[in-house]
């Protein structure tokens, strides 16, 4: 998730959606690419999600993470599934020490195409989305109020862990203590950092628990506000309801066609 001071991502066309349409179009498109056996539509999707994170400012992490789990993933299924599919009757190449199946590979590609298509919707809604936001829609759905500060909570816990772990490292090194080095120097000079770490997580989970208290978030008689508010433009509707609408003519197709999703194996 960004921060609040990511000002180059939050204020593009991307970064400005609502976190809820970002999250039914991850989920509705990434079902759509799973029930619908086309090989190919799973990459037509991730194409297009290429075109979402140029418009997010997010594009060269996010072709960094799509190849670098894309090409490991299909060349690993290409052997499995090409090869070994006990879907395969057509045979397209000999290798001697096996055959390579045109239905394995077919599958291979519906599989990657479909892992692809969610990493992509989930990594853009991950790395556009402000987590203060994130929780205020949750909110405006229906979440209750203590859910969402849990939420918000648990999602900065390793944000938070990080940025002391990086201060108490500065410190140490301020008062001459070697961080660098080999892995066995490095490991010696991580040990110090578990107290202080340890110790703050302890009190944080307290603040957490008297926050809950302070905030009135047990009473029920009283609106709880925010200052994070988010805006249902009509764009964000005509995407949400698109993707749904994609997602229920793809079950009525499988349904009316008889056609059920392709076994992994």
């Amino acid at each position: 998730m960004v921060g609040a001071n990511d000002k180059h991502i939050l204020e593009t066309p991307v970064g400005r959606m609502n976190p809820i349409t970002k999250a039914g179009v991850a989920l509705f498109v990434g079902l759509t690419a799973l029930i619908l056996p086309i090989s190919w539509l799973g990459f037509v999707f991730t194409a297009l999600y290429f075109i979402a994170a140029a418009k997010g400012n997010i594009l060269k992490p996010f072709a960094k993470i799509i190849f670098s789990f894309g090409i490991p993933i299909t060349l690993m299924l290409l052997f499995i599934q090409g090869f070994y599919s006990p879907l395969n009757k057509t045979f397209i190449l000999d290798c001697g020490f096996a055959k390579l199946g045109l239905e394995g590979v077919l599958n291979m590609l519906h599989i990657v195409g479909t892992l692809l298509t969610f990493l992509a919707g989930l990594y853009i809604l991950n790395q556009t989305t402000y987590i203060g936001r994130l929780v205020a829609a949750l909110n405006d759905i229906g979440m209750s109020p203590k859910a969402g500060y849990l939420t918000l909570a648990t999602l900065n816990v390793v944000p938070q862990m990080q940025r002391r772990m990086h201060g108490i490292q500065e410190a140490q090194s301020a008062r001459g203590l070697s961080t660098g080095g080999s892995a066995l120097e490095r490991f010696k000079a991580f040990i110090p950092l578990l107290g202080p770490v340890v110790l703050s997580s302890l009190t944080d989970a307290q603040e957490r628990g008297m926050t809950l208290e302070t905030h009135g978030f047990g009473l029920k008689e009283n609106k709880h506000t925010s200052l994070v508010t988010n805006t249902n433009t009509p764009t964000d509707k005509a995407i949400l309801y698109g993707a749904a609408v994609l997602f229920v003519v793809a079950v009525v197709l499988t349904v009316l066609n008889g056609v059920g999703i392709i076994a992994i194996g």
